[in-house]
C-alpha cells in the first residue's frame, strides 16, 4: 500500500489547502487525457490519496492506521470507520451506484412584503422584484460552452463511482465510492460556459406578479410553487414563500378579523342621542347613538371588519368605542344652564355610590379584550 503523503509529495503536517494544491498539480500532469494509458494507474493513486487526506475524518483514521493500512506501511486494508460501516458494505451498502445528476433542485426562498390594512382587508395584486438564480441563457443549463458537451469520465467510465477491494478481518469486501476525477457526475466538462462559469444558472432580477388574498395577517406566508431559485445545472426551481408584514393604521386597530376604533362624543350628544357619520374602510357610514349612551360603550357595525381568509368573502366586524367628552372652559351662560340642569335632576350634591364589582369600565375593557 502506497504512502498517501508520499504520493502527493506533501509533509505529514500539510494543511488541507496544501493537499488540494498538490493534488490539482499532479492531476493535471498524470490525467489519462494527458499522460495516456501509462498515467492511469498513477492517477488512480493520486485520486485515492486526495480522497483520504482531504477529508479530515478519513485522514485521522489513516494517520491512526485504521484506513489504508497503518500509515501507509502495510497491515490490514480496512477502510471503515467502525464495524457498522463494514457490515453495511458487506450487505450491499458499498455496491455500485449510478452517477450523480448535475441538475439538482434549487433552494426555496423567502421574501417579505408589507401591506396596508386596506390591502389586507380587500386583497391586492402586487408586482415584486426578486433577486434570484435563473437558467443561463447561453448554455441553457448544460453548463458547457456553446457547441460543446460533457465528456464521459475515463476514470469511472461514466458510472460516477469506482470500486475497490478492501481487506478486512472477515475477508475481502468490494466497496464503492464517488469518483475523484468527475466528483461522481460520471462526466467531465472540459469547456465550461463562460457566462455562468459552468453552473448552468446566473443571478438575475425578475418581476413576479403575486395575488395577496383578503384576510392575510401579520406573519401569513403565501407559497408560490416553482418561483424560487433555479437549481445547479439548470435544475428545477425551488419554491418562493412570501411572508406578510402589515403596516399599522392611524385610526383602526386590528384584532383578528375585527377592527376597533374610538369616537369622541360630546356629553350633550351622549345624553340626548344623535347620528354620527364616521369614515370606515368602506367609505362613510351613519351610526345611531341612542340617548343616554355611557362612556366606553361599543357600537358594532357588522361586516365592516377585515376579510376572513378563504371564506368566500366573509368579513369581521367594526367595533366603535364611544368616548364621552366632558366640556371644559364653560362661559357664564353655559355654567348657569348646567347648574339649572343639576338642580332640576337633584344632582347638585350627588351621593357617591359604589358600583357592583365587575361592572366598571376597567372590567368591561378586560372582558372585551379577553373575548368574554
Amino acid at each position: 500500500m502506497s504512502d498517501y503523503y508520499a504520493v502527493l509529495g506533501v509533509e505529514r503536517d500539510a494543511s488541507t489547502e496544501e493537499i488540494k494544491r498538490a493534488y490539482r498539480k499532479l492531476a493535471r500532469q498524470h490525467h489519462p487525457d494527458v499522460a495516456g494509458a501509462d498515467g492511469a494507474e498513477k492517477f488512480k493513486d493520486i485520486a485515492a490519496a486526495h480522497d483520504v487526506l482531504s477529508n479530515p475524518d478519513k485522514r485521522r483514521q489513516y494517520d491512526a492506521g485504521g484506513l489504508g493500512g497503518m500509515n501507509g506501511g502495510g497491515g490490514g486494508d480496512f477502510p471503515f470507520s467502525d464495524i457498522f460501516d463494514f457490515f453495511s458494505a458487506a450487505a450491499g451498502g458499498g455496491g455500485q451506484r449510478g452517477p450523480t445528476p448535475r441538475a439538482r433542485r434549487g433552494q426555496d426562498a423567502l421574501l417579505r412584503v408589507t401591506v396596508t390594512l386596506e390591502e389586507a382587508t380587500f386583497g391586492v395584486t402586487k408586482d415584486l422584484e426578486v433577486d434570484t438564480a435563473v437558467v443561463c441563457q447561453t448554455c441553457h443549463g448544460t453548463c458547457c460552452a456553446p457547441g460543446t458537451g460533457p465528456r464521459t469520465c475515463d476514470m469511472c467510465g461514466g458510472r460516477g463511482s469506482v470500486q475497490r477491494v478492501a481487506r478486512s478481518f472477515l475477508g475481502n469486501v468490494m466497496t464503492s465510492q464517488a469518483c475523484a476525477a468527475c466528483q461522481g457526475f460520471g462526466s467531465v466538462i472540459e469547456h465550461p460556459c463562460a457566462e455562468c462559469s459552468g453552473e448552468g444558472r446566473v443571478r438575475s432580477r425578475r418581476t413576479i406578479n403575486i395575488n395577496i388574498p383578503a384576510g392575510v395577517d401579520e406573519g401569513t406566508r403565501i407559497k408560490l410553487t416553482g418561483q424560487g431559485e433555479t437549481g445547479p445545472g439548470g435544475g428545477p426551481p425551488g419554491d418562493l414563500y412570501v411572508e406578510i408584514r402589515e403596516k399599522s393604521h392611524p385610526t383602526f386597530t386590528r384584532r383578528g378579523h375585527d377592527l376597533h376604533c374610538t369616537v369622541e362624543l360630546p356629553m350633550t350628544a351622549a345624553a340626548l342621542g344623535t347620528v354620527l357619520t364616521i369614515e370606515t374602510l368602506d367609505g362613510d357610514q351613519d351610526i345611531d347613538v341612542r340617548a343616554g349612551t355611557q362612556p366606553e360603550e361599543v357600537l358594532t357595525l357588522r361586516g365592516l371588519g377585515v376579510g376572513v381568509l378563504s371564506s368566500g368573502g366573509r368579513r369581521g366586524d367594526l367595533h366603535v368605542h364611544i368616548q364621552v367628552r366632558v366640556p371644559t372652559g364653560l362661559d357664564e351662560t353655559q355654567e348657569r344652564l348646567l347648574k339649572d340642569l343639576a338642580a332640576e335632576r337633584g344632582e347638585e350634591r350627588p351621593q357617591a355610590r359604589l358600583a357592583p364589582a365587575g361592572s366598571g369600565m376597567f372590567s368591561r375593557l378586560r372582558d372585551r379584550f379577553s373575548g368574554r
